[in-house]
Formats: C-alpha cells, structure tokens, sequence
C-alpha cells in the first residue's frame, strides 16, 4: 500500500500511549488524506453505534472504509501497515513457513503472550523480533529482554494473524514437548505400543494424543500453503519437515528424532502401513479433510535411509487434480490438436517429461473430459495416483508378478475403450500398447524423454518396428512446468528487451505485444514473487509426411523438423509466448525447458 504517512506524533503534544483508539486511527486516516473527510464522518457515525472489543484495526476493516485514491476498502492488512508507519515501527506480515516455532515459543509462555497479545516470529543469537498490534503499549519489553536475554525488536502485524498464530503456534510446540517423551521412547525400535492401542479401542494416553495432534497440525497447516508434498525427513540429530509449494521446497520445523519416529509410525498406522517394516519401502494412502471440510487424499511413500525412515506425503486435492485444458495452460492452437487428438477412436497417445512435470494430472484431466457412460476407461498404474470414480483403476503389485505389461494383458479381457498404462518401460509393455492400439483401443500412457520426437526413438529402442509405430501412434505430448508470477505484485520490467526474447527462440521469431513483468515478491506471494506453477506443452501430431521420417533409424533432427512444418510449438517456443504475456520470466523457462536445436 502506497499512502502518504507523517512522522508520528505529528499536530499532537506528546506520543500515544495505550491501546489504539478507533477513531483517533480515523482522524489520523483523514489527516494523512488516505480516507475523504466524508468518508471519515461516515466512519464515525457508524462505529459510534455499537460498542465493540474487536481491535480497532478489526472493527475498521470490518466497516470497510474507501480509499480516497481509488475507491477501494481498506482491508486489515493495509490498516496494520498503515499503523506501523504512524508508530514509527517495521511492519510485518507473518509467514508461518518463516517462523522456527520451537525457538520462539521457548522465549515466552502462551499465557503472557495472550495476555500481552504479543507474539515471538524470529530468534537470533542477539534479539528477540516480537509482533504486536498495539505499538503504543511497551511495558512488556524489559520483562521480555530479562528473561530471553535478548534485545527486543518490535514489529506491528495484522491482530488476527496475531490471535491466530499464538494460538497454532504454542499448541503446537506443547504437543511436540508432550510427544518428545512417548517418541523417544519409541526411538528406532518399533511402535508397538502405538499398534496395540490402535488395534484395541483402548483411549490413548497424553502423550499417543499429542502425536494425533501434531499429525493433524501437520496435514491441515500443508492444505492451508497449497502444498502439493510433504517431506519427514530423518537427519544426524533431528527431523525435518519440509513442504513443496510450487515445486520448491521450504523448511517448516523441526523436530526430535523421538517425535519424528511417532509422527512417521502414525501415520504408517492411519495408512494402514506396516508398521513394524522399517527395511524396505513401503506405500500407502489416506483420506483426510481439509478446513473446509472437502476430502483431500494423500499418497504416502516410506524409505529406509541413513538415519531412520523417510516419509514423503504427496497431496492430490481433486479441484487442483482435474483441470480444464485452460486451467492447465494449453493455447488454444495446442489445445484444439489436443481435442482433436483425444478424439480418434484407436491408436496411442503420449505423454512424456520428466518427473514432477506435470504428466498425471494432464492424463487425469484428458481421462474425466473422455470418460463418458458410454465408454469403459480402464487404467493400469503404479501407484494409483488418485482415485476417480469414473475410471476402473489397477495397481501393478510387482511382487505378485504382476506388472503393466500383465495388467494390459488382463485389460483386454475387460472390453476397454479407453486404455491409460501408467508408463511404458520395457519392451513388453510397449508391445502390448501397441497390440492394444492395433485391436481398436484408444491407448494413453506416458514415457521419459526429453522432448517430442524423442519418444519415437524412444520407443524403438524398446523394440516396437517402426511400421508398427506408423499404424498406432497418433501424437506425443511433451511438458514442463513454470512458476507463473503473482498478479498482485508484478512488475513490468523495464530492464528486459526483446531482442533478448528473439534470441532465445532463434530461429524463430515472435510478433506481436510484448509485455515482459519481473518478480517483486508480497505478502500474498511470501515474497518471492511467484505464485502457482503452469504448463509448457509440445505437441507432435503424426502426419502422413512425418511417418515417412520413421524408418529404421530415424534421424531426430529430421523428425523435428517435419513435427515444426505440421505446427508443433517446441517448449523453449511455447514458454517465450508465455513471457510475452507476462505470465512467467525467462529465467523459468530456460531453467524448464530444453534450448532450440
């Protein structure tokens, strides 16, 4: 928020002291012009109706004043940034992901904080950074100095952030205290005592409770990031829990290695894991609720490593699993081949890019738009990455000799119209994709190459003759993922050219606006500029002129070649159009995609 703001204190005799008064926050809104004269009458005249408790900067925000600049309500956010420079303090938007929850709530008990409504959000080997909503009140901080030995940095935040943090934060860290005891118990033995009070309809004691709490802190905290995983990693000394939020990770906590053993071997339990098998990897599932009460369900992946077992929750919330092709970033010159494509009665269509590049849930959203009544669409995966009622899915179980090949086999018994095998492998799959195709099957699977024309050769090197190729293959569809850039606090970026543009797509060439933004980074963004992740595609429809390419060693370069003149977009191309629409940098796509042979 960009307001004109005088130093404090300014047409007063002498500093605020106590807690902020509404309407002197008025007056001092009207004086510093943010708010209209008429606006502030307004105010007052519908403020002085009631009494209230809420905190001044709630019950304004609540009243939702007009900016005299634009017209716009000025939320709590801009009120608490506003306060900050009329007190003279730093503001601060609490970031949870940024807050090393253990450390500051050994600095101060909840009840002091609570009563005090202060909160610890950083510290450091000399100071103590405690946010407040009430920057005229400070006869806590010597108190707070003597006892945490530390100097005391103020900061004004949001007093909703401040209810609400103080409340997740000190339970959270009495929950991991209480566990500390049962998990240190458990060390790297086994659970047992956590399996038979599972087993048994037995109440659990304090300290099983305390595990049940941190695991659902831990699931609804991930939800509430937008996180897509969650990582419990063992380390030399301790735990760490690191969520993955538009493919990065962050730091979240860290843990005792007790609690961390309880916390795995919990969940293990509610995944219906063996709890006992600590050797060898395992998988799992669970179904929770987020805070909205919609069904959210995970995949869990357990691994033995150095220090103790590994635990790796990947979160498929169904509204973010199945998208529309826009949602998921085709352009519609991709989106109408694609269409167009997944329209064929018979042949094969993939789908490959690297790990994490996005593959299932382009599949998955290609799969519900086909899935019909009057179709029967059947999927062989490994695992399942997320149940849909309209599908009939199977999970390869490799240690009961049952793979994809077996499982496409077993397929064909079934009637199938449309087939989706979760990744081709080997030579044995790939034929029987390929004789599946040939029986009048619209086959959908996915492969690990760097590119489109990649997956031909590719799958001739696994032994499918290129004739074969030539009477089943309909398309390849190559992706990556970007971070899109935060709409709220981009920036056009002065800085970059378009010469720079045209360089990197050479030979290609780029018409029309160019409007390039850069990443500044807001509170909405936790500052890094970026929010959300979208995808690049690269679609080669096999042509009559393209099959006359794949011959018994096929040249890429001519494969490529023939792909461009069908109108296949190469990656690093459909990323540029990207930036010139100010949807993403090109910084992300040079580090995503592939560069223009």
């Amino acid at each position: 928020m960009s307001v004109p703001v005088v130093s404090p204190g300014r047409g007063m005799a002498r500093p605020p002291v106590g807690p902020v008064d509404w309407l002197r926050l008025v007056q001092w809104l009207r004086d510093d012009q943010v708010i209209s004269r008429e606006e502030a009458q307004r105010t007052i005249a519908r403020c002085s109706q009631a009494e209230s408790s809420q905190h001044a900067l709630v019950r304004l925000a609540n009243v939702a004043m007009e900016r005299a600049s634009d017209g716009k309500p000025l939320d709590i956010e801009e009120l608490s940034e506003y306060l900050a420079k009329r007190a003279g303090l730093p503001y601060l938007r609490i970031d949870p992901l940024k807050v090393d929850v253990g450390r500051v709530a050994e600095t101060m008990s909840a009840t002091y904080a609570e009563r005090h409504k202060v909160l610890p959000v950083q510290v450091t080997a000399q100071e103590v950074v405690v946010a407040t909503a009430e920057p005229f009140i400070d006869d806590w901080v010597a108190e707070v100095e003597r006892q945490a030995r530390r100097s005391v940095r103020r900061v004004v935040s949001n007093p909703q952030d401040i209810h609400r943090f103080t409340a997740e934060f000190f339970a959270l860290a009495k929950s991991v205290r209480a566990a500390q005891k049962a998990g240190s118990n458990a060390g790297n033995n086994s659970f047992e005592q956590l399996v038979e009070l599972g087993k048994s309809n037995k109440q659990l004691d304090a300290n099983d409770q305390s595990v049940v709490r941190v695991v659902d802190w831990l699931w609804q905290y991930a939800f509430d990031q937008r996180a897509s995983d969650i990582h419990l990693e063992p380390r030399r000394d301790q735990g760490m829990i690191r969520f993955r939020i538009d493919g990065i990770l962050h730091p979240v906590y860290q843990l005792p290695m007790g609690v961390h053993n309880a916390i795995v071997a919990r969940i293990k339990l509610l995944g219906r894991i063996d709890v006992m098998e600590k050797r060898r990897p395992q998988d799992g599932r669970i179904k929770t609720r987020n805070q909205r009460g919609e069904e959210v369900e995970m995949r869990l992946s357990t691994l033995p490593t150095a220090f103790g077992e590994k635990m790796v929750m990947r979160i498929f919330d169904p509204d973010n699993a199945v998208k529309d092709l826009d949602a998921l970033g085709f352009a519609q010159h991709d989106a109408q081949r694609w269409e167009s494509l997944v329209k064929r009665p018979h042949g094969i269509i993939l789908v490959t890019g690297p790990t994490g590049s996005g593959k299932t849930t382009t599949l998955y959203s290609t799969l519900k738009r086909v899935a019909t009544e009057e179709v029967n669409v059947s999927t062989v995966e490994d695992p399942i990455e997320m149940i849909e009622p309209s599908f009939n899915q199977t999970q390869v179980q490799p240690q009961l000799d049952f793979s994809f090949a077996e499982g496409l086999r077993a397929l064909m018994r079934q009637d199938p119209d449309i087939i989706m095998v979760g990744e081709i492998r080997d030579q044995e799959t790939a034929e029987m994709a390929v004789q599946a195709a040939l029986t009048g099957h619209l086959v959908f699977s996915t492969l690990h190459t760097n590119d489109a024309p990649s997956a031909i050769t590719r799958m001739m090197e696994l032994g499918v003759p290129a004739y074969l190729l030539n009477a089943t293959l309909l398309g390849v569809l190559a992706q990556r993922l970007v971070r899109t850039l935060c709409t709220l606090c981009k920036q056009k970026d002065p800085a970059a050219v378009r010469e720079t543009l045209d360089e990197a797509v050479k030979p290609w060439k780029i018409n029309g606006s160019y409007q390039p933004y850069k990443p500044v980074g807001c509170v909405d963004c936790r500052m890094g500029g970026f929010r959300g992740r979208m995808g690049l595609y690269e679609l080669l429809v096999v042509s009559e002129a393209l099959k006359e390419q794949v011959t018994h060693a096929p040249s890429i370069d001519a494969l490529r070649r023939q792909a461009v003149q069908d109108g296949m977009r190469p990656l690093r191309l459909a990323g540029a159009l990207r930036v010139a629409e100010g949807l993403t940098t090109m910084d992300e796509v040079i580090a995503a995609a592939p560069p223009l042979a």
